[in-house]
């Protein structure tokens, strides 16, 4: 089961990470972002930071969707999000090696190519230490 601390944790452990300040947790690289708090809006009330939920840019419909689909209790979408690459994130229902992935392939698709070599050269997901 992953939280916000290690959303954190692997996030800042990816090459040139900065963290937004924010009411949660935001994060980007070479100013594009790519996993933050999600920023739950209901009909009449304010907008509430939940830190449990995360925001996770996934570069495309089509990896959007596979994940909807294939994972539903981990993923879901919502209206305000149409049309565009992200999908939320249910932190508890993902360990922190699939987190690790997660957030790692979303840095990926929002890194430079010089970020991402570097990341390739360590051989290894960032945050998990080798078993």
């Amino acid at each position: 089961m992953a939280d916000a601390d290690d959303v954190r944790r692997l996030a800042l452990a990816l090459p040139g990470v900065a963290e937004i300040d924010s009411d949660g947790f935001d994060f980007r690289v070479a100013g594009k972002g790519f996993i933050w708090s999600y920023p739950e809006r209901r009909p009449g009330k304010p907008r509430v930071i939940r830190t449990d939920v995360a925001v996770l840019y996934v570069g495309d419909e089509a990896e959007k969707q596979a994940l909807l689909l294939g994972e539903p209790g981990a993923f879901f979408t919502a209206p305000g999000y149409n049309g565009w690459p992200l999908v939320m994130l249910r932190l508890a229902q993902v360990d922190v090696e699939r987190l690790s992935e997660l957030v790692t392939d979303a840095w990926r698709m929002r890194a430079p190519d010089t970020l991402t070599g570097e990341l390739d050269q360590a051989g290894r997901l960032p945050g998990i230490r080798p078993g």
